[in-house]
């Protein structure tokens, strides 16, 4: 037992140690972790070795698995033994990607700054800052949009600008917020959030006027969801925000108007309202039926979950984690080498592979995969990744290429046949042959123009018409052929959903949606 207490010991003046050390350390923040990752890991290692063998000889099965973890990881650095521990313990739960989008001030910042206090991510003091900062600016209400709008033109203008991104967990899964800016000059930020979600929450404020400004024509209720279904978003959260607002006090009156007048939209938008939507009130500000339900003596006509059971009942969508490897890149920049951001599409990344950037075909090698700031072995399907490659130049990579597969790369066209839905065009617009737009498809942005129309087909019988178009009218569908400048990295919708559907705008107004029916000419 001496040898117990002496580790103990040694244990409390080596935390003090690292704690000074990491105050005072002068060196690079990562090399500086990635040292004190090392000591402590080795520490601890063996005071669990001596600890299991001298003070708990009872219990052999436990012994007989430090010494065949010590003895597996003798041959390969400890640090990467322990960061695969921590990738198999977070693999366990499952992850999902959350899109808040809605018109402009409908709460989505507010309601995501919200769920990360409510879950732990964001303490005390941290609150009491941005409530401080918020009351100097003479925008009380705003302290807790704070924590997802990070950067100070946001918090000026009180608008999100950037897709915000955060994480927190429940009992079951691993959650990705992704905060959409919900003003319409943002829009094409709004899309590349929403194509790397699974499932979608569109706040709606019910404050009187607020509802109806955002669901009218124009409106960003309407554009969002309609942009969310294209992108592949197929299961909606629809929180009515703002319920404890003195225009609404909790009124059921007020929720059933928005939920009579939003159920016949998302069913014409495409959504199956029993299977795919689920309506829920709450309060983002105050924190009411997010984390817990809400109290009867609030809200004594609602029996629904609250916003962390809703989420945690939809079902994770399909993902093949044996499939050809695609990952769309939506950012990237240079540390220690480059890094690239996106999410797995499809397939599978692990340290070491040997993959292909396209369409400029550059052979790259894995160096590091990070997860949700870890760094990890691996990682599948539906993940939101940093993964540092070697073999390729930052420059050289641009929004839009595809991380894949080198024996299955992924097709690099500039030209594809289409079906498209016409939604809005343009007042005086012709859609016809030579029409230009701007062409959004998973994170690529690419000026597109239609070379040809093949098919109109007709909305009833779902069959083409005889008689080849000239031009098409809005709530048409017809079947094009799409050209772009530069070369492209697309599937066809039924072989990869996620990289085969797209949006055509123009002056910033979503005018059709459409999926990729074939490649080439």
């Amino acid at each position: 037992m001496d040898i117990a207490e002496d580790i103990k010991a040694l244990q409390l003046d080596s935390a003090d140690d690292t704690e000074m050390v990491s105050v005072g350390d002068g060196k690079p923040e990562e090399v500086g972790n990635h040292d004190k990752m090392d000591e402590d890991h080795d520490l601890t290692e063996d005071v669990k070795e001596i600890e299991v063998e001298n003070s708990h000889p009872e219990k052999e099965g436990v012994k007989e698995d430090v010494q065949v973890h010590a003895q597996s990881s003798a041959a390969e650095p400890k640090h990467v033994a322990e960061e695969h521990n921590e990738d198999e313990v977070k693999n366990k739960k499952r992850h999902m990607n959350v899109v808040f989008i809605g018109h402009v001030d409908a709460g989505k910042s507010t309601t995501g700054g919200q769920i990360l206090f409510l879950s732990g991510q964001v303490d005390d003091r941290t609150i009491q800052k941005y409530e401080k900062e918020a009351k100097d600016k003479s925008r009380e209400s705003w302290y807790m949009a704070y924590i997802m709008d990070t950067n100070e033109e946001e918090r000026a203008k009180g608008k999100t600008v950037e897709v915000g991104r955060a994480h927190f967990e429940t009992e079951t899964t691993r959650f990705t917020i992704l905060d959409a800016p919900g003003h319409k000059s943002y829009v094409p930020n709004m899309i590349s959030g929403a194509s790397q979600a699974d499932i979608g929450v569109l706040v709606i404020s019910a404050r009187k006027g607020e509802f109806e400004t955002g669901y009218e024509r124009g409106g960003q209720t309407r554009e969002h969801v309609q942009l969310a279904k294209t992108l592949g978003v197929s299961k909606l959260l629809v929180v009515v925000n703002k319920m404890d607002d003195p225009t609404v006090n909790w009124a059921r009156e007020r929720y059933d108007e928005i939920q009579s007048k939003m159920v016949p939209f998302l069913k014409a938008s495409g959504y199956n309202i029993k299977k795919d939507v689920q309506f829920l009130p709450i309060s983002g500000l105050i924190g009411y039926n997010i984390k817990t339900r809400v109290d009867k003596n609030t809200c004594p006509w609602f029996d629904g979950p609250c916003l962390f059971e809703a989420l945690d009942s939809i079902e994770a969508p399909p993902r093949d984690p044996e499939g050809p490897l695609r990952i769309p890149i939506i950012d990237k920049f240079k540390d220690m080498g480059t890094v690239i951001m996106g999410k797995v599409e499809s397939g599978t990344v692990r340290e070491g592979d040997n993959l292909l950037v396209m369409p400029n075909k550059a052979h790259v090698k894995v160096l590091a995969v990070f997860c949700d700031e870890d760094r990890v072995r691996s990682a599948g399907p539906g993940e939101n990744l940093r993964v540092r490659l070697s073999g390729v130049e930052e420059e050289d990579i641009l929004t839009g290429f595809v991380l894949c597969s080198a024996t299955k790369p992924i097709h690099a066209v500039s030209e594809f046949v289409a079906q498209l839905h016409i939604l809005e065009l343009l007042e005086n617009a012709i859609f016809t042959a030579g029409y230009k737009a701007v062409l959004h498809i998973h994170s690529v942005v690419e000026e597109c123009e239609i070379v040809e129309l093949r098919q109109q087909i007709d909305p009833k019988t779902k069959k083409p018409m005889r008689k080849r178009p000239l031009f098409v009218k809005n709530g048409a569908v017809v079947v094009c052929r799409v050209q772009v400048l530069n070369l492209i990295c697309i599937e066809e919708f039924s072989q990869f959903p996620q990289l085969g559907r797209f949006t055509l705008r123009t002056e910033g107004k979503t005018v059709a949606i459409g999926k990729v029916m074939s490649l080439g000419a």
